[in-house]
């Protein structure tokens, strides 16, 4: 039975050659009979079988590694939470300059980023055709007007010469629609001249507001067609910050409310905005909604183009109780500010993984109120102390035991 039990974890000529060493050496010092010989046998026996049962017996599984995760004990930023976005400085009003007319530009006064004042010549185009259009107009408002002078003065002296009887009646009524006639033929030729000589002005291309060129887009030697784009003209005055919210922040958002805009191109001078205008559809491409700020006392250092990080108050944001209902958010509530590494998605919303006190991952759903370059800031769904995981948040799953070890180039994670 021993070998048996024993044939696949000891070796058999081994355990053989024992019994047999046993079954001899019992043979050689004892009587066929002998008791007690008998007995130091049966002893030896035992204990080869125990022996070899304990060499039969399972080794203990080795325990399984954890796997080891980078979390940090999440701190507040110590500040009220507030809905940051990238945004743009842009002219509230913008419109291209083109020519009512075609034709080939000869000249080009203004250049990129020039400013210009209302009334300005910016361009010109060749006046050589739409000159002797003009010319032809003239003519012939000139020969209209004399067939006029003429058929006007032979309806004088023919009504003259019917009061006395002198005529027929039908020669006056010839001589009225005559002149009548030449009236017509005189205004179109007035109007058809009046059209040539707009369109010669059209060769020259005027700014009807002061503004600064933010585009080019002809040549001179080019021929345009009319309504050909050749500036881009931002007018001057209001000025507008432009930003692209997600729909996750666009319930916070209402025309008017107030916002700070900090432009970091002026070493981080702030300016007061307010919410003018919030599109009322979803982007296409990027699934933003376009919101648009006007700055309330921009100063002339704020240039076209130029960057902003613009902070919205989350004091009107909607937010979830613990029963599930909708209510107002705490004013009171902190920001965490995690390196974007962090950040991981549960059904397309951002979310983060905690590891709980017994060790195991807990996936749990964040609001974002601003995405930095490097890092992100959470307003809701995380307390002070918990462990969020900062790296591999793509290889691990809810439940699993992981093992928390510090981050090796804490550098890596600064913000």
């Amino acid at each position: 039975m021993i070998l048996q039990v024993c044939r696949h974890t000891l070796p058999p000529l081994s355990l053989r050659s024992r019994l047999k060493s046993f079954m001899s050496l019992g043979a050689a010092s004892r009587p066929p009979d002998s008791f007690p010989v008998r007995r130091a046998l049966a002893w030896s026996l035992g204990v080869v079988a125990i022996v070899a049962l304990s060499a039969c017996s399972k080794k203990e599984a080795a325990p399984v590694a954890l796997r080891p995760v980078v979390a940090v004990a999440a701190t507040a930023d110590g500040k009220t939470t507030q809905s940051s976005l990238p945004a743009t400085i842009e002219a509230r009003y913008s419109t291209p300059l083109s020519f009512r007319v075609g034709g080939k530009i000869i000249e080009r006064r203004v250049r990129l980023g020039d400013s210009v004042k209302a009334g300005e010549i910016v361009a010109k185009l060749d006046p050589a055709d739409n000159a002797k259009s003009a010319a032809s107009g003239a003519a012939q408002l000139s020969a209209a007007q004399h067939q006029l002078t003429y058929a006007e003065q032979q309806l004088v002296r023919d009504r003259a010469q019917a009061q006395e009887n002198l005529i027929a009646r039908a020669q006056l009524e010839q001589t009225e629609n005559a002149y009548a006639a030449a009236l017509a033929q005189r205004n179109q030729a007035q109007a058809q001249a009046a059209l040539s000589a707009d369109q010669l002005k059209y060769t020259t291309l005027v700014a009807d507001k002061a503004g600064v060129i933010t585009a080019e887009q002809a040549d001179t030697g080019q021929n345009v067609s009319a309504g050909q784009a050749i500036y881009n003209l931002a007018w001057s005055g209001e000025i507008d910050v432009v930003s692209d919210v997600p729909e996750t922040t666009l319930g916070s958002l209402t025309v008017g409310q107030k916002a700070t805009a900090t432009i970091a191109a002026l070493g981080g001078k702030q300016f007061a905005a307010r919410v003018r205008e919030v599109s009322p559809a979803a982007d296409a491409q990027s699934r933003t909604y376009r919101v648009r700020l006007t700055l309330e006392a921009p100063t002339p250092e704020v240039r076209l183009g130029m960057t902003a990080d613009v902070a919205f108050a989350q004091a009107q944001a909607p937010a979830s109780n613990a029963s599930g209902a909708s209510g107002p958010s705490d004013p009171s509530a902190q920001a965490f500010t995690l390196p974007a590494t962090a950040l991981f998605h549960a059904d397309k919303l951002p979310a983060v993984w905690i590891v709980k006190a017994d060790g195991s991952l807990e996936l749990r759903r964040v609001e974002v109120s601003r995405y930095g370059e490097r890092t992100v800031t959470v307003s809701q769904g995380i307390t002070a102390g918990d462990r969020v995981v900062w790296q591999g948040v793509h290889t691990v799953s809810a439940g699993e035991r992981v093992r928390v070890v510090a981050p090796l180039h804490p550098e890596d994670f600064a913000s």
